[in-house]
């Protein structure tokens, strides 16, 4: 894009990009597939480029200072470029959604009418420090029979344009077009401007980033967005809970990582469970020199514990993204499912718990994208959720919530088989 103005280099982009999704929304599976499989092999071929890639990357951003939980979602290492190539050869052995026809019934007329599931069309997507989107998001697109745009964060320009080259290799081999996938070249913050105020070329934006990032997205952008703003996810310890399981439940939900969406942020613990759970959780999180930020009766119960503060009700709200951790005792569970109904972003919430009555409740009254019984947080996403990988995670309850798969990248249309019936 040397020397081409940025609104001129976008409107091209698209203008590719919706003509390559024409293409894709009648490619058949075995090429589409075949375009995983070759992308999958290619990323794994060149680990070791792809880990120099990132590297450059690593070391500009801690010379520009970067907050350790962008460097966490910045940093490649074997094992999550290996995941990368497992996420499209998961995706490749998934059913193809597209053409698939449901809900077939015939009618009084003697039509029959269903519908049938076809591609959005060209899907920009904007992120942040996180290279493996670029391979996650090619890859269900692909899958999904879409174009899409892509525009990574300029932290990690090398990477990801040393992915998009192992992307194009993989839709070449299949004869697809390489515009199916593109990734921006600029860093300059012009093209999301840009992006997002092209209806003509571009039918869904999926932002993967900051609050600053979709915050102003969701005021700007003329083009349907598919997203979540916060990740305020909650464990609730009921009064039955086993000891063992919200022990490791707990820790790991907190602590397993810092900087992902779907970490705890908030602990809630019945009152008669308190006594008995925080002190030994506590312990384990003293060991991970996490602070934790208590309502008056857990400060009571933890006192002595050298990172401890009160809590304030801005605490209920607050997406840390860090070894920090809001507690509140409650009374029991219509107080917690009332606190996370008020206080939750609607992404993920888990209760830990042996009464199976109790169990439906939290499932059914808790009003999230994901809700968990006994489980960690850190599971809501799209590759443990069997998706192959995720282009994102919704708390919107129109079209699509919860991690984002080949599913949520189609839509439906009706279709009608007639045998030359005429309306009266």
């Amino acid at each position: 894009m040397k020397n081409t103005p940025i609104r001129e280099y976008m409107r091209q982009t698209g203008k590719q990009a919706r003509e390559a999704s024409r293409v894709m929304a009648k490619a058949d599976t075995a090429l589409k597939n075949r375009a995983l499989l070759a992308i999958a092999a290619a990323v794994r071929r060149d680990a070791a480029s792809l880990l120099q890639a990132n590297e450059q990357d690593l070391a500009a951003a801690r010379a520009n200072g970067l907050e350790p939980a962008l460097l966490d979602r910045l940093a490649l290492t074997q094992a999550s470029i290996a995941t990368m190539a497992e996420g499209l050869e998961q995706i490749a052995a998934l059913p193809d959604p597209v053409g698939e026809i449901t809900n077939l019934k015939y009618r009084p007329s003697g039509i029959q009418v269903g519908q049938m599931r076809v591609p959005l069309g060209v899907i920009g997507i904007i992120y942040e420090a996180r290279p493996n989107v670029t391979v996650d998001a090619a890859g269900l697109c692909i899958k999904s029979g879409n174009a899409a745009i892509l525009r990574g964060g300029s932290e990690a320009i090398h990477c990801n344009r040393a992915l998009a080259t192992r992307v194009r290799e993989g839709l070449a081999a299949a004869g697809l077009p390489e515009a199916a996938v593109q990734v921006i070249e600029t860093p300059d913050r012009a093209a999301v401007g840009e992006l997002i105020t092209m209806p003509e070329y571009v039918d869904v934006i999926v932002p993967r980033g900051g609050k600053g990032l979709i915050e102003r997205l969701m005021r700007e952008s003329r083009v349907p967005m598919i997203k979540h703003l916060d990740g305020i996810c909650h464990i609730y310890i009921d009064d039955s809970a086993d000891t063992e399981k919200a022990l490791a439940v707990a820790f790991n939900a907190k602590c397993q990582r810092y900087g992902t969406c779907n970490t705890m942020e908030t602990l809630l613990v019945s009152r008669r469970m308190a006594p008995h759970i925080l002190p030994p959780l506590a312990a384990l999180y003293r060991a991970e020199n996490v602070e934790l930020r208590c309502d008056p009766i857990a400060m009571q119960i933890l006192e002595g514990y050298p990172c401890l503060k009160a809590a304030t009700e801005e605490d209920w709200q607050t997406e840390y993204l860090a070894p920090i951790l809001a507690i509140r005792v409650v009374d029991g569970l219509d107080q917690a499912i009332d606190h996370i109904n008020t206080w939750s972003s609607q992404h993920t919430d888990s209760i830990i718990t042996e009464d199976y009555s109790r169990a439906l409740r939290f499932l059914r009254e808790v009003d999230s994208a994901s809700v968990m019984v006994n489980a960690s947080t850190r599971f809501a996403d799209g590759f443990e959720y069997g998706l192959g990988a995720e282009i994102g995670i919704s708390n919107d309850k129109l079209h699509a919530r919860g991690p984002v798969g080949l599913e949520g990248l189609t839509s439906q249309k009706y279709v009608v088989l007639g045998h030359g019936e005429t309306r009266k």
